[in-house]
């Protein structure tokens, strides 16, 4: 954050690497709030996995695509068959529908095999 010049109140949206599994979602869950305090409740989060699968190699940049089209269009997709969500897993995670909102920046997390982890905060140009 930052190294991006932001904070955690200039996060509009998370896309998280949501793998659906319980260990790996309850963990970024937890690292989420650890980052983000008592705030990550105000953040919306969605998985792009959710309604893709997991695209290995390629998530990172198809993530990256479904943020700059957040900020160009306004849109947060959901995360899809959310229907019984973990109670680790208290986050707000768009369930089912997307969602109109004005997005500026946007935080993707992108988790390896290996430990190979990154995460990338996308601003618009203003």
């Amino acid at each position: 954050l930052s190294n991006a010049g932001v904070t955690i109140t200039d996060i509009d949206y998370i896309n998280a690497h949501g793998t659906s599994t319980p260990i790996n979602d309850a963990s970024e869950t937890k690292a989420i709030k650890a980052v983000f305090g008592e705030h990550a409740y105000n953040v919306p989060v969605s998985s792009t996995k959710s309604m893709v699968g997991h695209s290995l190699g390629a998530s990172g940049s198809l993530e990256a695509i479904v943020c700059i089209n957040s900020i160009n269009d306004g849109v947060l997709h959901p995360t899809i068959n959310q229907d019984e969500p973990d109670p680790d897993c208290d986050l707000d995670y768009i369930p089912n529908v997307a969602r109109e909102v004005e997005v500026n920046v946007t935080l993707s997390n992108s988790f390896g095999f290996g430990g190979q982890n990154a995460c990338l905060i996308i601003k618009k140009f203003m």
